[in-house]
């Protein structure tokens, strides 16, 4: 159920980005002959046709609809051209769209905090980027305003302004008869010249003025992406979220549409209520059974206390803010979708049966929705994958051995995040002493035999910081052995307190070799064969094992090339001794550690 989120104490400027009939827009770059042309995307099946994703304004003119498929298309516009989407492993492969889409991600999220909702449509927080404007170039004080602003369609302002007998009349009847509405008329103000004396009000309060500066940066915005991408969008800005998104379909194709604090209550109480994000779904028909709600405006008419009472606290206080505008709801900076899913459809003969007799047609009974934590691996998710199916498939049939058949199946994986600033190879953060080898390109699968290292290898930490004795100490250093102890004991807890948590050592358990200062910087230590994480304070007793047997080399496979470098270094079987000497090897760059005991 939703639930209201804090309203944010000064004003937004929010924007809602949706490419027009994206889809076709890129295939339409991919071939440019189609462009004018009526054209739809389909789905790679070929059912009738296959089923119409995306129809261009040139073939709904014809009355072409996403509802149909491919051979209703042609019956309905004969010349329409039929664009299948791209087929990788005998299913629809839509990279060529996100990528698109990224194109166009990348140019929205230069003026604000952006939000990627899917493949072609975007939430744009541009509340900082209005300030600025506002403060350095208000649009009052310019000169010229940005053509494509003046093109902006403003709930509230006139569309047309009539001069009728030295009275201006204004209309807002968009389906007027147009010889009588001729007759009256005499002058007709430029609607353009309207919306530009609209965003450069200078009386106008500080909601507006912000709403008139985010006009113009996503003007321009829309007009950098034509010019970057050769796509078109259309866009709504508000002072949130809510209302961009409902607004921004409103005037396509290539339009915007911009709603004032002053116009949201005339805009949303003849809203169907099914038409509100969140209320398309069982909590829509609810209101609709329950209360009698069919538009907005009908919601208005419940206090938030009677919408408590039937809904819970949370979500009744969501519908009485919702029916008037009101949403807390934040753009959250996300330039990756939360969510992605794949399916298959099985229409017709083609669905997936237990037997090959007919399904009961009478049966109702939906089949139940599972989820399970995603493990990475493809191996792993198909064996998850089937885990749920046949875990939906027990609670569905229950004890019965009913006959069944499947014409849909699809998985999706949530929660998707991004990988933390910093993530890296923990190569990164070890290098060897004397090297100027770069961490980051250090190959372990590499590493040459040396009978010295046994089963192991130590690397030693790389860090900056070295003991410097002063003057005196220089002079007096060869007749004073404990000024170098002194400096080593410096230089030692110095190695402790910065770098136990970040270095990992792999080296063999003892070494003859005394290089006593080396040693003490080898300090944490990494076992081939044992994980063990029971470590102390000190930097030589804190240990990082990990078991060979627990890394699947199904999943090695799919990661990242220098992760894979790395890890194959890690489970390698251990080499045959060489008679190749210490120093001649890159292994000469690695320290033993000293023997404990």
């Amino acid at each position: 159920m939703p639930v209201a989120r804090p309203e944010p104490q000064e004003p937004r400027v929010i924007a809602h980005v949706d490419m027009d009939c994206f889809y076709v827009q890129v295939e339409q770059r991919r071939n440019p002959e189609l462009r004018g042309q009526p054209t739809a995307v389909v789905q790679y099946n070929d059912w009738k046709g296959g089923g119409l994703i995306a129809v261009s304004y040139e073939a709904r003119k014809f009355g072409v609809k996403r509802s149909m498929r491919g051979d209703e298309a042609k019956m309905v516009c004969p010349s329409i051209n039929l664009v299948q989407v791209p087929v990788a492993r005998d299913k629809a492969d839509l990279n060529v769209y996100r990528s698109a889409g990224s194109e166009v991600v990348a140019i929205l999220s230069t003026k604000g905090k952006c939000e990627r909702a899917s493949i072609d449509e975007v939430y744009l927080d541009l509340t900082d980027a209005a300030k600025e404007m506002l403060l350095e170039s208000p649009p009052e004080l310019l000169e010229l305003i940005f053509e494509e602003a003046t093109k902006s369609n403003i709930l509230g302002l006139p569309s047309v302004i009539f001069v009728l007998h030295d009275l201006i009349v204004v209309s807002l009847q968009f389906d007027m008869n147009v010889t009588n509405r001729a007759s009256y008329v005499q002058d007709v103000i430029n609607r353009e010249d309207s919306v530009r004396a609209w965003l450069c009000r200078a009386d106008a309060d500080y909601q507006d003025k912000l709403l008139s500066c985010g006009a113009i940066i996503v003007a321009q915005l829309r007009v950098k992406v034509l010019e970057e991408t050769q796509f078109t969008c259309s866009a709504g800005i508000a002072h949130n979220k809510m209302l961009a998104k409902l607004v921004s379909g409103m005037h396509k194709p290539a339009q915007q549409t911009v709603v004032p604090s002053s116009a949201v209550q005339d805009f949303l109480v003849s809203l169907p209520i099914k038409k509100m994000k969140q209320l398309g779904g069982k909590l829509g028909s609810s209101l609709q059974d329950d209360l009698g709600v069919n538009t907005v405006g009908d919601l208005l008419s419940f206090t938030e206390d009677k919408l408590q009472e039937y809904y819970g606290v949370n979500t009744g206080t969501w519908l009485w803010k919702i029916a008037r505008g009101i949403s807390g709801e934040e753009v959250e900076d996300r330039l990756l979708p939360k969510s992605h899913g794949c399916g298959k459809t099985f229409p017709g003969p083609k669905a997936l049966k237990n037997n090959a007799s007919k399904n009961k047609s009478d049966s109702i009974k939906k089949f139940p929705s599972k989820s399970c934590p995603l493990r990475y691996g493809t191996v792993k998710i198909q064996e998850d994958a089937m885990k749920l199916f046949e875990s939906g498939l027990h609670d569905f049939l229950g004890s019965q051995n009913t006959k069944w058949s499947i014409t849909s199946l699809s998985v999706s994986a949530s929660k998707i995040f991004d990988i933390p600033i910093g993530t890296s190879s923990i190569l990164r953060y070890i290098k060897g002493p004397n090297s100027t080898v770069s961490p980051a390109n250090l190959d372990c699968s590499s590493l040459p035999e040396d009978p010295s290292l046994g089963n192991k290898l130590y690397i030693a930490p790389n860090h900056e910081e070295h003991c410097e004795p002063s003057l005196s100490e220089k002079e007096d250093y060869g007749n004073n052995s404990n000024l170098a102890k002194q400096c080593q004991i410096k230089e030692e807890k110095k190695v402790s307190k910065k770098l136990t948590e970040v270095k990992i050592i792999l080296g063999p358990e003892s070494s003859s070799e005394p290089n006593k200062a080396e040693e003490h910087k080898a300090a944490q230590y990494v076992d081939r064969k044992k994980f063990n994480t029971a470590g102390s304070n000190s930097a030589s007793s804190s240990t990082w094992m990990f078991n060979v047997e627990d890394i699947d080399p199904a999943v090695v496979e799919e990661l990242p090339p220098e992760i894979q470098r790395e890890i194959h270094g890690w489970i390698r079987p251990p080499k045959q001794s060489s008679s190749k000497t210490r120093g001649s090897t890159i292994s000469s760059y690695f320290q033993p550690a000293k023997r404990s005991g």
